[in-house]
């Protein structure tokens, strides 16, 4: 039985849930009681002085609502929330911090973007099913994120971003104007030349049309084709005449959302980030599914060609896609033979813009722009040497951008070689001559390094360079801030190190960027400030999916209900959110 008209939901569903509404203005600012309460909730709260909370996470929050009897929960609005302290162990927190502030540079970040051709082939969608929680073997947790009911609104909830972030145009502390946008890797899914594309135009603001395959209709696990429509995914047009309804309408309360295949597929004219950007190398960028090294044989051709897997292909087990993806190799090769040979693969229109792009490529890609600077950070060099590490220089900062994807032998875990640690360790020396703040960027977080040794190799380098302040990363979808304290020969800390901060994705919920400053308390230390930003979708979606925005809002209801991710709470905790991180001041 087909879902109500999404337009005919209401936001709250109960007293709870209005009640938690009701704490936020008209305006969607936060009430200076409420904004008092949370900052008297926490010891040390932030000296904030005159901060613009306008279109952040200050302002107001997005947060999940009552489950329905089928547990799908709306999403509501919410109280903003004020920074809170952080300190590096010795640093101290001045009292008058806030009247000698100086703002040196404000930025921001936008993570795991994740656009994505929904339609591709080398999709493996159908493998998703397998970590359901009543499949036989129960789930692994290794086989989830192959399939997600909003994926093909990536690139609109990236557009909506780009401008909620455009319209806050500085930062909510120092009111600097944000100097740039840093991206910090899987910008694309599976490594294809138009997933490459779409991304970069977005952010340039160019036309965008995320299709593929067939111009005239979707081609996809998503509609209703008769020969190939399946339960396991969620259909935005309903269910055929006769048909039993798909898992996420009958089990977990996903609504209807027609014509929402023609919305995805229609041009649109992307706004284009207001100021200078640089990019990250993703696994995602690099490998296909985050994991597969573009040389294995077949997996071009099958991204370029004519026959997509819908279902499990006959004779095709979960034991052997679970070996093959720790195998990778020629256990890969056999399983695509497999796949192709299978009489149950469904045929769509072939395209050669869903072929792979090697490192050297995505990097040149960054060089066909409309927008500041050309090569978005990578340089010629990298174009010449097919690498993707590189310094980038903004006022008394410098970023250090780091490659930490594994394209030696495939893998999602993070990964640098010796030349580029080489490499870096010359450019921090460099930085510190220079009299520079560091911020590194890369993808990866420290934590998803997979070879202990390196990560403590790669620690140690950057704790033995004062001037390293902060490491940006995004990879695990979740927010994230770290304490990295230098620790003096008789085991003090003297409030030195640097802090980590990993934000959430744009695919899943909570579908957020965020927003960086760095300034100079005049006092001996410095405060990095963090604030979260929620793209520029309504909370709640309605059935019209004229524009960008409104596509968002349903993608984002969607990823808060993706039954996989359930139990995760990918908004991290409150100290991973908007956080002022104190530290000594290496420059002074």
């Amino acid at each position: 039985m087909p879902m109500p008209d999404i337009s005919r939901r209401q936001l709250l569903r109960s007293a709870g849930a209005a009640a938690l509404a009701a704490t936020a203005a008209a305006s969607g600012a936060v009430s200076s009681a409420a904004t008092a309460a949370s900052s008297a909730a926490t010891s040390g709260s932030a000296a904030l002085g005159r901060v613009v909370r306008r279109g952040t996470t200050l302002a107001a929050t997005i947060g999940k609502g009552t489950p329905n009897a089928q547990g799908y929960v709306e999403l509501v609005a919410g109280p903003g929330e004020a920074h809170k302290v952080r300190k590096l162990a010795g640093a101290k927190a001045g009292v008058k911090r806030a009247k000698k502030r100086k703002g040196l540079l404000a930025f921001a970040q936008l993570s795991d973007v994740h656009i994505t051709d929904a339609q591709s082939p080398l999709r493996v969608e159908w493998v998703d099913r397998w970590d359901d929680e009543d499949t036989q073997g129960g789930p692994t947790g290794q086989l989830a994120s192959s399939y997600r009911a909003h994926e093909m609104l990536a690139a609109h909830i990236a557009d909506s971003m780009v401008r909620q972030i455009n319209s806050i145009g500085t930062g909510p502390v120092t009111g600097k104007p944000l100097a740039l946008a840093v991206q910090t890797g899987d910008n694309s899914d599976n490594s294809q030349y138009n997933e490459i594309r779409w991304n970069i135009d977005v952010l340039d603001g160019a036309e965008v049309r995320a299709d593929s395959g067939d111009p005239e209709k979707w081609e996809g696990v998503h509609d209703l084709d008769p020969d190939h429509y399946d339960i396991h995914y969620w259909h935005p047009d309903g269910t055929p005449a006769g048909a039993e309804p798909d898992r996420p309408h009958a089990k977990w309360g996903f609504p209807d959302a027609p014509g929402l295949l023609d919305a995805a597929r229609r041009p649109f004219q992307a706004e284009g980030l207001k100021m200078p950007w640089i990019s990250a190398f993703g696994n995602h960028d690099g490998l296909v599914q985050g994991n597969f090294l573009h040389a294995i044989d077949g997996l071009n051709e099958f991204a370029v060609g004519d026959r997509k897997a819908i279902v499990p292909p006959e004779g095709v087990t979960k034991v052997e896609v679970l070996g093959a993806l720790l195998a990778r190799g020629e256990a890969v090769s056999r399983l695509l033979k497999r796949i192709a040979e299978a009489p149950n693969t469904r045929t769509v229109t072939p395209d050669e813009d869903r072929r792979l792009l090697s490192r050297a490529e995505v990097v040149a890609e960054h060089f066909e722009t409309t927008s500041k600077p050309v090569g978005h950070g990578f340089t010629e060099e990298n174009k010449a040497a097919g690498t993707a590490y590189y310094a980038y220089t903004r006022g008394k900062i410098r970023f250090v951008v780091l490659d930490t994807v594994n394209t030696v032998s495939g893998g999602q875990y993070g990964y640098i070689d010796p030349a580029q640690l080489t490499w870096l360790r010359a450019t921090l020396k460099q930085a510190k001559k220079a009299k520079k703040y560091v911020v590194i960027c890369s993808h990866h977080p420290l934590s998803s390094f997979s070879d202990k040794q390196l990560a403590a190799k790669l620690e140690s380098v950057l704790l033995a360079n004062p001037v390293v302040i902060a490491w940006v990363n995004g990879h695990t979808h979740t927010n994230h801030v770290w304490a990295h304290p230098k620790t003096t020969v008789k085991g003090k800390n003297k409030g030195r190190g640097y802090w980590e901060i990993n934000t959430a994705s744009h695919i899943d919920w909570p579908q957020q960027s965020r927003l960086i400053e760095v300034a100079d308390n005049k006092d001996g230390t410095l405060s990095i400030f963090t604030t979260m930003v929620d793209h520029g979708g309504p909370v709640s979606p309605s059935s019209d999916l004229a524009d960008t925005h409104a596509l968002a809002s349903l993608g984002r209801e969607l990823a808060a209900n993706d039954w996989h991710e359930k139990a995760e709470d990918r908004r991290g905790k409150l100290m991973d959110r908007n956080v002022e991180l104190l530290l000594k001041n290496p420059l002074r």
